[in-house]
């Protein structure tokens, strides 16, 4: 496979899984004994179920989602790209940016190493309060 086809793949992953929902797509492209490494997930996600799973579970808590591949960068069976995702959750509208990096081996995606910003989603789904606003809890003790 050459880079430019592992590229294509891999932006499959953002543009039909991740924005459309369309998890069909994963059968397609993922290696059945595909990997996902994700620190903001309790286990290791293993296996295109898992995946697909995984991805449910975001878009049911981010029905309208939509990413955008800002940059992307590609090296013989390595695929990286930096996103910024944006969708609604209960009526807030939030912004997430993070990066990717996937391993691609004889046409389908067998390991990805995912990173984004956790903490500033919670943040804006008012989970966990903000930098700003602990620094005015603490001034005002």
């Amino acid at each position: 496979m050459t880079t430019e086809t592992n590229q294509k793949l891999v932006r499959r992953d953002a543009e039909e899984i991740w924005s459309k929902g369309k998890t069909e797509i994963i059968d397609e492209i993922y290696d059945e004994d595909f990997v996902l490494h994700d620190p903001s997930s309790p286990n290791e996600e293993q296996g295109r179920e898992e995946y697909r799973e995984y991805v449910e579970t975001f878009r049911r808590a981010f029905p309208d989602a939509r990413y955008r591949v800002d940059i992307e960068l590609a090296e013989d069976d390595l695929v990286s790209l930096r996103y910024t995702a944006r969708g609604t959750h209960e009526g807030e509208r939030v912004t997430v940016s993070g990066m990717e990096m996937y391993r691609v081996e004889d046409g389908n995606i067998v390991e990805m190493w995912t990173n984004y910003d956790a903490l500033g989603l919670l943040q804006q789904l008012d989970v966990l309060p903000s930098l700003d606003e602990l620094t005015r809890e603490e001034s005002a003790d």
